[in-house]
């Protein structure tokens, strides 16, 4: 009681389903999956920065590994002729062969990948509704030096344009403005029910790189709720 809790984790088996999705017979195996599935996640993310990504989601079997990337803008990530896809495939086998071993399990470090790579692209619509992209304008706002409240407030603007938006919270931390003294600040419009596990919330973290620090920044994003058990996202 009295924690904080992901809000996609709370979800997890009620309307929301896992994003890497598995089964592993062996300890070591599992490790080892588990480290290949976090590299992919921190190259990704710094890879396609700028490119609007909403999520990434991971499914293997014995010989392949799917990565689904969902995005705004497609066509950045695809490039001209899928060659960018086509770079980006060969870029996540190098990591996964880069990966150190778990304790236990065996390495890829200096080997073909004995796994194959295969990407899938999928368009998100209505952006502003889904909040790794929010947390991603506020941040590129703030990296433009604009004034953080203008930012905020312009931004919830955007959301809430949205119909299928019915509530929207954004809060920043950092040396906002420059001050010497870190500070938080929040906006809030609507309403954002954490404690409804039915309620389709959507959470994200993103940091702003400014030349005198770095500034956190979390955005939740309500949907409505969600009754059918099936419509897990």
């Amino acid at each position: 009681m009295t924690h904080t809790v992901h809000p996609y984790a709370h979800r997890l088996g009620i309307i929301r389903d896992w994003k890497s999705r598995w089964f592993s017979k062996s300890p070591a195996k599992y490790r080892e999956n588990v480290c290949v599935d976090a590299a992919i996640r921190r190259f990704l993310k710094k890879r396609l920065r700028g490119n609007y990504v909403t999520s990434v989601e991971i499914e293997r079997n014995e010989k392949a590994i799917r990565c689904l990337i969902r995005t705004s803008r497609p066509g950045l990530v695809i490039g001209r002729g899928g060659e960018g896809s086509t770079k980006l495939t060969k870029e996540i086998e190098k990591v996964i062969r880069t990966v150190p071993p778990a304790r236990g399990g065996s390495s890829f470090g200096g080997k073909a990948s004995p796994l194959s790579v295969r990407l899938d692209i999928e368009e998100v619509r209505s952006p502003e509704s889904q909040s790794p992209v929010v947390a991603y304008m506020v941040a590129e706002g703030l990296e433009k030096r604009q004034t953080f409240r203008r930012v905020l407030k312009q931004t919830v603007e955007k959301v809430m344009a949205n119909r299928d938006v019915q509530g929207v919270r954004i809060a920043i931390a950092g040396r906002l403005g420059g001050a010497e003294m870190s500070r938080t600040e929040e906006i809030k419009r609507g309403r954002v029910p954490l404690q409804t596990l039915r309620a389709d919330i959507d959470f994200a973290r993103e940091t702003a790189y400014l030349p005198y620090g770095v500034i956190g920044i979390k955005v939740w994003i309500y949907r409505g709720d969600i009754f059918d058990k099936d419509a897990k996202k």
